[in-house]
């Protein structure tokens, strides 16, 4: 019998507001995302893109449809069980890096393990080896504020990585960079991606970085489009 995929998405709707204001960001959508998969959703503003992703990773909750992760029912889960969901099967990087301005990148990064009530000793080794992933080794005491944008996402997605997510999701993570950032950011994700076997779902409206995906899902109007694969 094989593997159900990591992440399935069943008919899943999202609609915001009623009656003349309704707003339908999905319209039901179909999507099944493989263990080890790099997968880029696209489209214009307004397409439901971030909409999947935030019910991905329970962020916010589809107004109908099924959500499963790993062949597990994720839809009806209580709100603390969505936390301790994310919080042990996930990881987010966002396109502000929303790390904190008078802590260290090492303390940065230490914060989901502080969460999972981790001894200091154990928290310090396992945010120093994703510091050190990411490539910033050597940076452990530098505050955001002594770091170029790039840096500061790399302290973002050590942060991400450092608990050990079965996925992680990725909201326009290059949009605050330049261009040279940009790819730099994309070559490590999809390092993590093939070398350490992490599955990114990745939100972009730019074409160069979802070129860095194995997949990538077209969204119009709340519906998936067309898929394509790098």
């Amino acid at each position: 019998m094989s593997e159900p995929p990591l992440i399935s998405l069943r008919g899943i709707t999202r609609v915001y507001g009623e009656g003349q204001a309704e707003v339908k960001a999905l319209a039901g959508i179909d999507l099944d995302i493989e263990q080890g998969e790099f997968v880029a959703v696209m489209g214009p503003s307004g397409c439901g893109k971030s909409t999947a992703m935030n019910v991905m990773g329970c962020l916010d909750r589809p107004t109908d449809g099924t959500y499963t992760f790993m062949g597990t029912d994720i839809t009806g889960l209580d709100n603390n069980a969505r936390a301790l969901f994310r919080r042990h099967y996930l990881g987010f990087v966002f396109q502000g890096f929303n790390l904190l301005a008078r802590t260290t990148a090492l303390e940065n990064v230490e914060l989901p393990l502080i969460y999972r009530g981790m001894p200091a000793a154990q928290r310090h080794d396992r945010a120093s080896e994703a510091l050190k992933l990411v490539g910033l080794e050597g940076r452990e005491s530098h505050v955001p504020s002594a770091l170029s944008g790039g840096q500061q996402q790399r302290v973002a997605i050590a942060r991400a990585i450092v608990s050990g997510p079965m996925a992680l999701l990725a909201d326009e993570p290059t949009g605050n960079l330049d261009s040279t950032r940009s790819h730099d950011i994309m070559k490590l994700l999809k390092s993590l991606n093939e070398e350490n076997g992490i599955t990114i779902a990745m939100v972009t409206h730019e074409p160069d970085m979802a070129a860095y995906a194995t997949r990538q899902i077209h969204f119009t109007d709340g519906l998936i489009d067309s898929e394509t694969r790098n």
